[in-house]
């Protein structure tokens, strides 16, 4: 049996370790519920809108038969560059051609006719009134042959500007009627560039003062962007009342050639921002599609707080209401805290926040 003295050792040692357990527990808890707070941060800083965007060429027309007739050739292939005025399509130009050498016959007889009475008109042997009837024949018969000319140069199609063929809507050989749809053509020395604006964004645009100098960015459907930059040089005269928005036109140079007419892409607008509010995302949570962050009070209690998302940045948030820089807000342990809790906090300044976040604001 142990003795008196080794029974008060046993519960020397236990005491010990029960308060030194106890201890480590409290100091533990203490750990546990030390959080971290940081405040809002004011700053210049820019953000990038992004825009889906429609491409097109800077003039592209249908090409289409002036005249009906066989499609007796065609110059140029589908995809090729063509120059102002070279040759496409020819519609064989018979008909044309024998319309034209009888309406020359015809002018060449009214000519002659025209002329011996004259003679006879200076002789005084014919009157003024016969020398004006033949006048008008050979004047008709002029007009007659340049319809004749006209008609016959409408078998010739030649582009009228220089520009990328489409595809052939026609085969060689195809009987085509006036007004058929021969094939397209592209002039893609410039492009324009069509997007949609909000009314509040377009509103925000107008009131900048480098509006007339608007620069914007092509990201192009492989997510690369066009190495060249484009300028907002039109804006339509309407909204559209069923989305809100209203279309802008950016002019892209493409003296490569890489656009085509009919692509699609995104346009980026850079828009500067002066004394922004930031915070980090993490700072806040949702309720209801609504962002709320945790405020602590001059107590160190804990109040929650609703904002207004003006723009999103990678991990950051753009403050439109809610928040000033002035105010402490929880940045870590959302969910371990609770509405009115007292909690006892480290302060980490926001530019050290922000630098953390790997995130360089211009």
């Amino acid at each position: 049996m142990p003795t008196m003295n080794q029974i008060g050792l046993i519960i020397s040692i236990s005491a010990i370790l029960l308060n030194s357990g106890c201890k480590s527990h409290h100091e533990g808890k203490e750990k546990h519920t030390k959080y971290l707070v940081t405040s809002p941060l004011k700053m210049d800083t820019s953000v990038t809108r992004e825009y889906v965007c429609q491409i097109r060429a800077y003039q592209h027309i249908e090409i289409r038969a002036l005249e009906r007739g066989y499609l007796q050739k065609i110059f140029v292939d589908e995809g090729k560059f063509v120059k102002q005025g070279q040759m496409m399509f020819q519609i064989m130009p018979l008909l044309y051609q024998a319309e034209q050498q009888k309406a020359k016959a015809e002018a060449e007889f009214a000519e002659i006719e025209y002329k011996n009475t004259k003679s006879l008109a200076d002789s005084q042997i014919v009157s003024k009134n016969e020398l004006a009837m033949t006048k008008a024949k050979f004047d008709k018969a002029n007009a007659e042959l340049s319809l004749a000319q006209v008609h016959l140069g409408f078998t010739e199609i030649r582009a009228p500007f220089n520009g990328i063929m489409d595809r052939f809507q026609v085969r060689l050989g195809s009987l085509v009627d006036e007004g058929d749809l021969l094939t397209t053509l592209s002039d893609n020395s410039e492009m324009w560039v069509y997007f949609n604006v909000p009314e509040a964004e377009y509103l925000d645009y107008k009131g900048t003062a480098n509006q007339d100098n608007l620069k914007v960015d092509l990201k192009m459907a492989n997510h690369k962007m066009f190495k060249y930059r484009g300028f907002v040089k039109t804006i339509e005269a309407d909204f559209n009342n069923e989305t809100g928005n209203i279309a802008f036109r950016a002019t892209f140079p493409n003296p490569d050639k890489l656009l085509r007419h009919g692509e699609t892409g995104n346009i980026l607008v850079n828009k500067i921002l002066k004394d922004a509010i930031i915070i980090p995302q993490k700072a806040t949570f949702e309720i209801l599609d609504k962002k709320y962050v945790y405020v602590l009070d001059k107590d160190s209690v804990l109040k929650s707080r609703k904002i207004t998302i003006g723009s999103e940045l990678p991990d950051l948030y753009i403050i439109e209401e809610g928040l000033k820089v002035s105010d402490k807000i929880l940045l870590e342990g959302l969910r371990l805290v609770k509405e009115n809790e007292k909690i006892s906090f480290d302060y980490e300044d926001p530019k050290k926040v922000i630098t953390e976040l790997k995130i360089h604001a211009e």
